[in-house]
């Protein structure tokens, strides 16, 4: 069976994937309440020596901890009154995180092309990686990179040179996701580090291409949102370094190398799923505008991938 909770957040806002608002009457959340203010008053040492008890990861900072503890109980006790369906989640979820053209304190008129175009697909049944993509991309407005682009990247501009422009990547893209039958078979959805991947880089190199933007990521889950409403944390500890360290865990890899950062989210979005959280799509493109997606919004697959039709 599935090794994470499909139990969402819903300490505030008093719905449950299992439950319908009425059955809070129910004693089993007077149960999980006081056994939630047990949690509340143990120590760091206490709370990992009963994770450890559990056989679960005891890595983390004190609310990690409390959090992880709380949803483990929480899912057993919920697993008593009703199992759980595992099979309205999202089968995998594909993590992008673009590299783009850059310049030293990046001036506001610095139109960013894609330069790296990766994937990493989590299996979220078995919670591991199960494959990667990735290719470079050649600029066309800017082709020649800056200085300050290659040393953060690692980018050079031989491997630019030599790689195919957006719309073949992106064609490379999709029957990569094709051939792993994403959005027919599987349901899946895109997960990204924020939001400037899809509504700000995509956005733009698709205009710069002269294609539609793709259905396919027209959706997607931003991982420090989730992160921050599921931890409690503010916005501003949400860094892809400061979740990791947060929960234990070093960067692997050169930081800025598009698929080094994708395996680290990846690896981030893992253990919040052990966790007990329910990634789901908190963001979305509408009408060229970044938008919120309420998590009372059904939770749906992205559609099959699609090659976008060209701009007039």
């Amino acid at each position: 069976g599935r090794q994470h909770c499909r139990i969402s957040d819903q300490e505030t806002n008093g719905r449950n994937s299992t439950a319908s608002s009425n059955d809070f009457s129910d004693p089993i959340y007077k149960e999980i309440a006081i056994t939630n203010g047990y949690i509340n008053r143990m120590t760091r040492d206490e709370l990992r020596s009963k994770l450890a008890e559990f056989k679960l990861e005891t890595r983390g900072v004190k609310d990690v901890l409390k959090k992880r503890l709380k949803n483990y109980y929480k899912k057993q006790k919920l697993m008593q009154k009703e199992p759980i369906n595992g099979d309205s989640y999202y089968d995998y979820i594909c993590v992008v995180d673009f590299e783009a053209t850059c310049e030293e304190g990046n001036p506001p008129e610095f139109m960013h092309e894609i330069i790296e175009f990766p994937i990493v697909l989590l299996n979220t049944h078995t919670l591991e990686i199960e494959d990667t993509f990735q290719q470079y991309v050649k600029p066309e407005v800017n082709p020649k990179l800056s200085n300050f682009c290659i040393s953060l990247t690692g980018i050079t501009q031989d491997i630019v040179d030599k790689a195919d422009t957006f719309p073949r990547v992106l064609q490379n893209v999709i029957e990569w996701m094709r051939q792993r039958e994403l959005g027919t078979k599987y349901r899946y959805s895109m997960l990204t580090d924020g939001s400037w991947d899809m509504s700000k880089f995509l956005n733009i190199q698709c205009r710069i291409s002269r294609i539609k933007y793709p259905s396919f990521a027209k959706k997607w889950i931003n991982i420090r949102k989730s992160y921050g409403n599921f931890y409690k944390v503010p916005r501003n500890q949400t860094k892809l370094t400061i979740m990791l360290e947060k929960l234990g865990m070093n960067y692997d890899g050169r930081p800025h190398s598009g698929l080094d950062d994708s395996k680290n989210i990846a690896r981030i979005a893992i253990r919040m799923l052990q966790d007990g959280c329910e990634l789901r799509v908190n963001e979305r493109m509408h009408a060229g505008q970044l938008m919120t997606v309420s998590s009372s919004a059904p939770l749906e697959g992205a559609p099959a991938p699609q090659m976008p039709r060209h701009r007039n």
